[in-house]
C-alpha cells in the first residue's frame, strides 16, 4: 500500500476539509478503521489504526471538519507500506537524508534541534516522536523519522 502525502490537501484519499464522518469513512477504506469510539459528531481527534501493518493515523478536527492528519510510522518493520512525498518514501529513508533530499526537489525545510523538521510551503512536519520501539543507530538515535503531520495551516517561518 502507498499513502501518499498531498501537501495542504490530504493523505492518499482522506482530504482536509472532510466531515467527521466522511474522514472516518476513508480511514476505514484504507484499512485503518477507528481505534474505539470517535465521540459524537463533532470529535478534536480521531485515532485509526491498521492492526496489520501496526500503523495509526490520527484525524484533527475543529469544528467538525478535518484540518489535520498525522501518520505514525508502521512498526511492523516487514509491512507492504510506503508513506511517500514528492516520490520519496518518508519512513524508509533515513531521517538524516530527508531533508537534503527534500531540497534537492526544491523544497525549503527547516531543521530544529528538537527532532522536528517543517516544510512550510506544504504544510508538512516530521518528527521522531513516538516510544515505539524502532531501529536505531549506533549512537541511540532513531533511524527513520517515525511521524509526518499534514496540516492546511501555514506553518510559515518557525523562528523567534
Amino acid at each position: 500500500m502507498i499513502l501518499e502525502l498531498l501537501p495542504k490537501v490530504g493523505v492518499a484519499s482522506l482530504r482536509l476539509g472532510m466531515s467527521v464522518d466522511e474522514a472516518v469513512g476513508a480511514a476505514r477504506g484504507l484499512g485503518f478503521p477507528p481505534a474505539g469510539s470517535y465521540g459524537g459528531d463533532t470529535p478534536g481527534m480521531v485515532l485509526c489504526a491498521h492492526e496489520g501493518y501496526q500503523a495509526d493515523l490520527t484525524l484533527g478536527f475543529t469544528k467538525g471538519r478535518l484540518t489535520a492528519i498525522e501518520v505514525w510510522r508502521f512498526r511492523d518493520e516487514g509491512a507492504d507500506l510506503r508513506v511517500v512525498l514528492d516520490g520519496l518514501d518518508v519512513f524508509r529513508t533515513p531521517s538524516d537524508d530527508v531533508p537534503a533530499r527534500l531540497a534537492e526537489r526544491g523544497h525549503v525545510v527547516e531543521e530544529d534541534d528538537l527532532g522536528f523538521e517543517a516544510v512550510p510551503e506544504l504544510g508538512v512536519i516530521f518528527a521522531n516522536n513516538s516510544s515505539f520501539e524502532y531501529p536505531m543507530d549506533e549512537e541511540g538515535f532513531p533511524v527513520h523519522y517515525d511521524y509526518v503531520l499534514v496540516t492546511s495551516d501555514d506553518l510559515g517561518p518557525r523562528g523567534d
